[in-house]
């Protein structure tokens, strides 16, 4: 298998995120925004489906239940096989759903879990009965790691639980309000403010003043902190309480205290509302692949699709495919013209060594550093076989080393050696990329071809040497090298080593170019 692919066990690990929730039809909130915000933190997504409604952003037209020991069923098959890092729920649908989660909590010792209490939907639908709102914050409420209601919810948990009502006026308000609902038994208690954006003196806005506001109260033992957003104007937030909860349960799955996960979700949601694009006709729905970045190739793929970008090709064809190549490859170049090749590709290796010798010096990991050693070597023996090879013309290296190289030798070499002094590792590697994997695609095809001569070909050698393991070989180790960092790239910097390909391919081609008129 290509070493470029084999991602180590460690790498592949994701932490893996229980959602107990409904299911959205239009994809904004429930299930669905539950999904698309786990896969953006780059963590393993299961479902327990609750319920599924018929919805989209103008509203809920109807809500079909899932049977509660169906659900028990859904959260044994996930938790006994896969297992669970976070349990995150939403809708729960019935009170006799709510006592299921509680129980199989119980059952599987299960103790982080982020609980987005999902009573009203954003249009006004009642989505929990209001007698399982009491068994919710009875029978839930107090195996919760952190619950996170809006202050209609919250509200309503304090009223079916005969706590006083909390009057919310300002930030002290909500303060309040978070420290009610943690009487009820989680550990902490996240206060949702979007429904009460407040001024710039933290009061509730009213209907004239400006809201600039909207403050996410987070309450616990030895913590009271409030986390404050700008306030925007916006019709598209459905599902942002089932996006800020989900991104919570990522952030504690990865080890993050409750403070940075909250603050790290309650910017992931800003960023998806400030984002978001105008679906629908109602309130639609967040950006949650905002900060994902999608490359054009998978891990290992990028020397595949580099080649097959039609940008690329042409540069790739007419170096591999140049009139020089294709005389090589039927014995029919002059040798006078091989000669004066072979002159300045000895002169070309000694930079080609130096630009190894100079990836070495750039890279930062061990094993990189000794990668480039190793290139350099195996450049040696090439040097080696291109002095045995030169002998036939009666060239030495003493006597190699008194030519002057030529305009398309200086070019090219001092361009490799400008990209390693004024890039980085990676884009020297590129550059280096069309004269290692070149040679190897260009010599397979013209061996290729040799049975079909009906002579021998003069330049059999040349072919052999890079046809042979060896170089075979220290074509792959280069590849693999390429690849390992590619995919830690973004999309506009690989545009930018697709360039330093392209450009190098041409240089390849000048030097051929160079010789064919020697």
């Amino acid at each position: 298998m290509n070493s470029a692919l084999l991602i180590s066990c460690q790498e592949l690990t994701m932490k893996r995120i229980l959602v107990i929730a409904g299911s959205d039809s239009s994809g904004g909130a429930g299930l669905e925004a539950d999904q698309k915000v786990i896969a953006a933190h780059g963590c393993y997504a299961m479902t327990a489906t609750t319920a599924l409604t018929a919805q989209n952003t103008q509203g809920v037209y109807g809500v079909h239940e899932t049977p509660p020991d169906f659900v028990h069923k859904q959260i044994s098959a996930c938790v006994e096989d896969i297992g669970v890092d976070v349990v995150k729920t939403g809708m729960l649908a019935s009170a006799g759903t709510v006592n299921v989660v509680a129980d199989a909590l119980r059952q599987y010792s299960i103790k982080l879990t982020v609980v987005d209490p999902v009573m009203v939907a954003t249009s006004g639908a009642q989505l929990l009965p209001e007698d399982a709102v009491k068994t919710l914050c009875d029978q839930l409420l107090p195996n919760t790691y952190i619950v996170t209601p809006n202050i209609p919810e919250a509200r309503l948990m304090l009223e079916k639980t005969g706590s006083p009502p909390i009057s919310v006026q300002d930030l002290d308000g909500l303060k309040e309000l978070a420290r009610a609902v943690h009487e009820l038994g989680p550990k902490y208690v996240l206060i949702k403010g979007g429904h009460l954006p407040l001024t710039a003196d933290r009061k509730v806005a009213g209907p004239e003043d400006q809201k600039s506001i909207v403050a996410n109260v987070l309450y616990g033992e030895n913590l009271d902190e409030a986390f404050e957003l700008e306030y925007q104007q916006s019709r598209n937030t459905h599902g942002t309480g089932c996006t800020l909860a989900s991104a919570i349960a990522c952030h504690l799955a990865k080890g993050a205290g409750v403070t940075k996960a909250v603050r790290s979700a309650c910017r992931y949601v800003e960023a998806g509302i400030k984002t978001s694009a105008n679906l629908g006709k109602g309130s639609g729905p967040l950006n949650h692949f905002h900060s994902m970045q999608s490359l054009p190739f998978p891990p290992g793929g990028f020397v595949d699709y580099l080649l097959e970008r039609e940008d690329v090709k042409a540069a790739w064809h007419e170096y591999t495919h140049h009139e020089f190549v294709e005389r090589m490859g039927d014995g029919t170049l002059p040798p006078e013209t091989f000669k004066s090749y072979m002159i300045q590709d000895y002169l070309y290796l000694v930079h080609f060594a130096r630009a190894n010798a100079l990836a070495g010096y750039k890279a930062k990991a061990l094993e990189d550093i000794a990668d480039a050693a190793a290139a350099v070597t195996h450049i040696r023996h090439e040097i080696d076989l291109h002095l045995a090879e030169c002998k036939q013309f009666g060239l030495s290296q003493e006597a190699l080393e008194q030519y002057e190289e030529s305009q398309a030798c200086t070019a090219y070499s001092r361009y490799i050696l400008d990209i390693g002094q004024s890039e980085d590792w990676l884009a020297l590697q590129v550059s280096l990329l069309p004269c290692l994997l070149g040679y190897s695609v260009i010599a397979r095809r013209l061996q290729d071809l040799q049975p079909s001569l009906k002579s021998p070909n003069r330049y059999t050698t040349w072919i052999n040497n890079y046809v042979a393991e060896d170089y075979t070989a220290a074509v792959a180790k280069g590849r693999a090298l390429i690849e390992k960092h590619a995919t830690k790239q973004s999309p506009s910097r690989v545009d930018e080593l697709v360039a330093i390909f392209i450009h190098a391919t041409k240089m390849e081609t000048g030097f051929w170019s160079m010789a064919a008129k020697a």
